[in-house]
């Protein structure tokens, strides 16, 4: 048996000696320029200075809250550092909070749910509504009740719109309830009664003004009666003399004129009687004189008239006798005296209508005398 011994290859001198100058000497295209280097640490700063400003934004909108202590440690000295102490009207446990009926969160604090605050003084203005509204009816007319039974109130509320939002058994609706009934005990009158129930009554002072304003002046006109009767009196007295004063005036006045219209009248009649074509009568029947003077509803005061008489009968230049007209006996006046301004007046007028008819008459007896005297003249 023969065995065959293979050659090894030799090694290439020339490979091997590349190799080794490649790995003590790398070629420059292994490394980043220096451009590229200088570019590649820009944008490392970049995005480490975005990232961390990023970092601070959602740090500064959104901090990380510390666990809120249990309720139970009350004590400030006794509140580690490292959870935040829990707010009022809030419940803390296992570091977490919960606020109480009729508060939301807003943040590290429990506030008033505004829905429920609204709902709460709209009811207790409700409430204050029917209890004042009632005491000012007793105060005015006697009807009415003074105190109300807080279960009553609460019975109410069962019916009102403003909690046909919330269901009977609601916690919400039932704080509601409550936080009404404490607002109203705040400023309303309370009591319990021998039976050991809480009744509420609107003060006198906020009932004063639910009272209408007929009860307001009438209770005032009654507790001030011992002032007012008087002062009425008084002024209704000077207010009746007042008027009869000045009713007197203006008869005065309205007489006398009436008086010297008859005069003016019975001394332009008798003038007018006298003259040459005068066919009238020189009386005047009193009754119809004092129907053309007065006027309608001076008709109505016979007092006016009889005032009239009394100055005629008082004036010597009037002369009164009755005179039988138709069958019936009427008084007349007649007109005695002349020479008065009046009457000079109208004698004036009764020459001049007199002068006028003489100059008419001339006049017609002129043109006569033309007319005939015209044909002589013709002829010659």
């Amino acid at each position: 048996m023969s065995s065959t011994k293979k050659k090894r290859p030799k090694p290439n001198p020339d490979s091997s000696s590349s190799s080794l100058k490649w790995v003590m000497e790398p070629p420059q295209s292994l490394f980043p320029s220096k451009q590229d280097f200088l570019r590649l640490i820009t944008v490392l700063a970049i995005a480490s200075s975005v990232a961390i400003t990023c970092n601070y934004f959602a740090d500064f909108l959104n901090p990380s809250q510390k666990p809120f202590c249990d309720t139970g440690l009350d004590s400030p000295e006794s509140l580690p550092d490292s959870c935040e102490p829990c707010p009022s009207n809030g419940e803390c446990h296992q570091g977490k909070l919960e606020c109480l009926q009729g508060y939301i969160r807003h943040g590290k604090l429990c506030v008033e749910d505004g829905d429920i605050n609204e709902t709460a003084r709209r009811l207790s203005k409700s409430v204050e509504n029917r209890l004042c509204k009632d005491y000012a009816q007793l105060l005015c007319d006697g009807a009415g009740s003074i105190w109300v039974r807080e279960d009553d109130i609460w019975n109410d509320f069962d019916g009102h719109e403003l909690t046909k939002n919330f269901e009977s058994d609601n916690a919400i609706y039932l704080y509601a309830k409550k936080r009404t009934v404490e607002t109203v005990s705040g400023y309303m009158e309370t009591r319990t009664n021998s039976y050991g129930i809480k009744e509420l009554k609107c003060p006198d002072l906020l009932a004063e003004h639910y009272k209408p304003l007929s009860c307001r002046v009438r209770q005032w006109v009654s507790n001030h009666a011992a002032i007012i009767v008087p002062i009425c009196a008084l002024l209704l007295g000077c207010t009746l003399l007042l008027w009869k004063v000045r009713r007197r005036r203006h008869l005065s006045i309205r007489i006398e004129e009436l008086y010297h219209q008859v005069c003016e009248i019975l001394e332009e009649n008798a003038l007018m009687s006298n003259s040459a074509s005068g066919d009238s009568e020189p009386w005047i029947v009193a009754s119809r004189l004092r129907d053309h003077l007065l006027l309608p509803k001076e008709r109505k005061d016979p007092e006016i008239w009889k005032k009239v008489e009394e100055l005629v009968q008082e004036d010597s230049r009037v002369d009164q006798y009755p005179k039988l007209l138709k069958g019936e006996s009427k008084a007349v006046w007649e007109w005695q005296v002349e020479g008065s301004l009046s009457s000079s007046k109208i004698r004036k007028k009764a020459d001049t209508s007199k002068l006028k008819s003489t100059e008419s008459r001339d006049n017609k007896f002129d043109q006569q005398s033309t007319l005939k005297t015209e044909p002589k003249a013709l002829i010659f």
